[in-house]
């Protein structure tokens, strides 16, 4: 005879709580700093503001790296996001597997986009 205590319960999804809470949380304040960063120089800098001003921004290597990191944040932020969302309301299993596909898809060509725009300044 065999006992089994407590419910059987089904347990689903891949267990990301906790990381996926604190992925958006550090991605989020990395973002907030940079744009706290960026800001400061915007405002900070002498003269109007113009293409030759914005791209002396990011004529620095190590501006043009933070701002790539920046951007990979972004990408992840918004894949756990929309991950999430698509996990929570996307019932059927191949629609959601579509729309996972399709945000993957986007976001790796922003990535690809922005890797571009930052190395033609």
């Amino acid at each position: 005879m065999t006992v089994n205590y407590g419910s059987k319960r089904v347990v689903v999804g891949a267990h990301y709580g906790m990381r996926d809470w604190l992925s958006q949380r550090v991605t989020a304040a990395l973002m907030a700093l940079y744009t706290l960063l960026l800001l400061g120089q915007v405002l900070f800098s002498a003269g109007p503001m113009g293409y030759d001003k914005w791209a002396g921004i990011f004529a620095a290597q190590w501006m043009k790296v933070l701002t790539f990191v920046i951007f990979v944040a972004l990408g992840w932020h918004a894949w756990v996001g929309m991950r999430d969302i698509w996990m929570d309301y996307v019932k059927s299993v191949g629609a959601r597997l579509a729309l996972q596909v399709l945000t993957i898809v986007w976001l790796v060509g922003c990535m690809g986009w922005a890797v571009q725009v930052l190395w033609r300044l």
